[in-house]
C-alpha cells in the first residue's frame, strides 16, 4: 500500500510540474505578442500603405525558424489578397534572385538582424531599388539600418529555458505578420467573396461560389396538378422523400404543399380534409429563385423567412428543388 500510495504522487506530482511548465510558457508567448503593441512605430503604417502602392508581390525570406514562420506569413497573405511568395534566402544566392520582380518588395526575416544569407541580399535589392522591409527583434542591427521600414518584433525572454531556441521570438513574428495581413485586409476592402475565391475547396468558398443549379433536386420531382386529390397528394409527397409537392398548371408553378400545410389542413378541415383538392390547401406564389442564385444568398433568404426549401425556376417553369440540408 506504501509504494502505491508514493506511486500515486509521484504521477500527481509529475502531472503538476508540466502543467505549471505549459502555462509558463503560455503566459511568456502571450506577453511576447501583447508587447508588440509598444513596438509599433509609425514604419508599420508606411509599409502597409508602400505595399498596397506597389504593384508587384511581397516576397518574404528568412532562414531557420524565421524561414518557417515566413513561409506561414506568406501563406497567409496569398490567401487574402496580397500577391506573395517565399524566397529561401540561400536558393536566392545561387539564382533565384531572378524570381524578384521589379515593384516587388522584399521582407526580410531575421531575429538577430545579422542572418548571414540574408544581409548577402541586401546589395541586389538596394541596387534594383527593390523596397525592404525588415522583421527584426534587434534594433540597432545591419539588417534595421539597411531596411526602408522595421518591424520590431523584440521579445523579453524566451520560453526556452536555455533561451537558445527561438519560442516567444517566432510567435511574436508570427503575430507581427499576422497583424501586416489583416491591415493589408483593410485597406484593399478584402471581403468574403474574395477569400472564397482563392478557398474554392473550403466550406466558405463552396457556399460562396457554388451556384443553386449545381446541388438542386431535378429528377423525380413530386409535381401535381390543383385537381389533385389529398389521398393521391399524400402518396406523391412520400414517393418524393422532400416533404413538399409542387403544384404545377399549364407547366407553370402555381402553388406549393409542404408537410405544415398539411397539418393545418388536417387540423381546419378535419374528416373533410378527404374530400379537398391540392388548389384547396397549397400555399400560393411559392418563393422560386434563379438557377444562377448563389447558395449562400440562398441559405440567407431560406433563413430570413423560416423555409427550409426554395424552387428553382425560370418563367415559372420548374427546374429544380433546393432544400437547406443541401447547403453544405
Amino acid at each position: 500500500m506504501g509504494t502505491f500510495f508514493y506511486l500515486c504522487v509521484f504521477i500527481l506530482n509529475f502531472y503538476v510540474l508540466y502543467q505549471k511548465i505549459a502555462t509558463e510558457v503560455f503566459e511568456i508567448e502571450a506577453f511576447a505578442v501583447l508587447n508588440l503593441t509598444k513596438n509599433l512605430t509609425e514604419d508599420f503604417s508606411n509599409a502597409v500603405r508602400q505595399i498596397l502602392l506597389s504593384k508587384g508581390r511581397l516576397i518574404i525570406s528568412g532562414v531557420g525558424k524565421s524561414g518557417i514562420i515566413g513561409k506561414k506569413i506568406a501563406a497567409t497573405l496569398a490567401s487574402t489578397g496580397t500577391p506573395s511568395l517565399f524566397l529561401h534566402p540561400v536558393e536566392a544566392f545561387h539564382g533565384d534572385l531572378g524570381m524578384i520582380q521589379m515593384n516587388d518588395i522584399f521582407i526580410g526575416i531575421s531575429y538577430s538582424g545579422e542572418t548571414e544569407e540574408l544581409l548577402k541580399l541586401i546589395p541586389f535589392l538596394k541596387a534594383n531599388k527593390i523596397p525592404l522591409i525588415a522583421m527584426t527583434g534587434k534594433i540597432p542591427s545591419t539588417l534595421s539600418e539597411n531596411a526602408d521600414f522595421v518591424l520590431n518584433v523584440n521579445v523579453a525572454k524566451e520560453a526556452c529555458p536555455l533561451e537558445l531556441a527561438p519560442t516567444a521570438s517566432t510567435t511574436a513574428t508570427l503575430a507581427m505578420g499576422d497583424a501586416l495581413a489583416v491591415a493589408l485586409m483593410k485597406g484593399r476592402n478584402f471581403m468574403p467573396e474574395d477569400f472564397a475565391r482563392f478557398h474554392p475547396g473550403g466550406s466558405l468558398g463552396r457556399k460562396l461560389l457554388t451556384t443553386v443549379e449545381s446541388v438542386m433536386f431535378k429528377e423525380n420531382l413530386p409535381i401535381i396538378s390543383p385537381d389533385e386529390k389529398f389521398v393521391n397528394v399524400i402518396e406523391i409527397m412520400t414517393k418524393g422523400r422532400l416533404g413538399l409537392a409542387v403544384i404545377i398548371d399549364n407547366e407553370e408553378v402555381v402553388g406549393i404543399i409542404t408537410d405544415g400545410d398539411l397539418r393545418r389542413a388536417m387540423d381546419k378541415f378535419q374528416a373533410r380534409i378527404f374530400d379537398l383538392q391540392a388548389r384547396e390547401i397549397m400555399t400560393k406564389s411559392p418563393k422560386m429563385v434563379d438557377k444562377k442564385l448563389k447558395m449562400a444568398e440562398a441559405e440567407e433568404l431560406m433563413t430570413q423567412h423560416k423555409i427550409t426549401s426554395l424552387l428553382v425556376a425560370e418563367n415559372q417553369k420548374l427546374l429544380g428543388i433546393l432544400q437547406l440540408y443541401s447547403v453544405k
